[in-house]
């Protein structure tokens, strides 16, 4: 006969996890989720940030070599070395006078170097838009081809041995952007024409030829944000005698000494284009001593933002002052 007590027993002994196990585990499992989806999300994070510094990289590195080397042309093939507001085939060309234009005042006024606060007129001329609240600059520069052989404008067309080219650099809405708020995809744009100094006026070519001064111009630098320039004048008089002070072009063209231009200073403010998750992205930058805000958007994406300044001095309008004594 079977022994009932056995039987219960055997009935009552059961395997598997109490509740406070189960919770336990339950816990840990949480815990090594929250860990990966973590590792995930900074991996995305870190992803995007290189990917779009990359970008910043390629974009505006490259571009602004490539900027300085067609600014350090300026004034290229000029007898006069030194640049002024009246300098006859000047290289940085802030009135009608440095393109031999003999109409007074010069009515295109926005092709010619700008600030915020100078005049200007003219098709596809200078506006000064920008992404912060500070208006941007255009910086506009002229030279002749004296080496012998052609080379390409900004916009890649042929500069002819002894033709005078004109090139001016912006801001302008990117080609067929759509952005409706107040942040624009904006580009640094480059516009080059020649010039007819013995006429006094730009060189109007016919049809859509690249070479017409006055255009919207091609694509220099892609995701711009800001475009400031600053004029160096070396003062050889006064209390500044000697020195090089950089000057926004409307400051400089209210100076009465007019102080001979051997450089430019140019900034940049760039965003790539790959969106960041995280954290908010910069929105106050100080570019070339002035403090740029971005424009309030609440439909902008967050965007890897940097800042870019350079020097260029101007090979070709070397001003030397030479003091002797007995």
């Amino acid at each position: 006969m079977p022994n009932l007590n056995s039987y219960e027993r055997s009935n009552c002994d059961q395997s598997g996890f109490t509740l406070i196990e189960l919770m336990i585990s339950l816990v840990i499992g949480l815990i090594v989720s929250a860990a990966v989806i973590q590792i995930y999300v900074i991996s995305v994070k870190t992803s995007s940030v290189q990917s779009s510094g990359s970008e910043l990289q390629d974009a505006s590195v490259f571009g602004l070599q490539q900027l300085e080397k067609k600014v350090r042309l300026a004034n290229l093939g000029n007898p006069i070395n030194r640049i002024d507001g009246t300098t006859a085939k000047g290289g940085i060309v802030l009135t009608g006078a440095n393109l031999g234009v003999a109409t007074t005042p010069y009515t295109d006024t926005g092709y010619l170097t700008r600030r915020a606060g100078d005049p200007t007129s003219g098709t596809n001329g200078w506006t000064g838009i920008s992404n912060t609240t500070v208006p941007s600059d255009q910086l506009t520069i002229q030279y002749t081809n004296i080496t012998g052989s052609p080379f390409s404008d900004c916009e890649g067309s042929a500069v002819e041995v002894n033709d005078i080219a004109i090139e001016r650099y912006f801001l302008r809405p990117a080609t067929n952007d759509s952005s409706s708020g107040a942040i624009k995809n904006l580009v640094l744009a480059c516009d080059a024409g020649r010039v007819d100094f013995a006429a006094g006026k730009i060189r109007t070519i016919s049809g859509t030829d690249p070479r017409n001064f006055g255009q919207a111009g091609q694509e220099f630098i892609t995701n711009v944000d800001q475009f400031k320039i600053l004029l160096g004048a070396q003062y050889d008089s006064g209390s500044n005698a000697g020195q090089i002070m950089y000057l926004p072009s409307s400051a400089y063209l209210i100076d009465a000494n007019k102080p001979a231009i051997t450089a430019v200073k140019i900034g940049l403010i760039v965003h790539g284009s790959t969106p960041i998750l995280g954290s908010d992205d910069q929105t106050s930058f100080m570019l070339l001593g002035q403090n740029n805000v971005l424009k309030t958007d609440t439909a902008r994406q967050k965007q890897v933002r940097t800042t870019y300044e350079t020097t260029t001095f101007l090979r070709n309008a070397r001003v030397v002052n030479v003091k002797t004594s007995l």
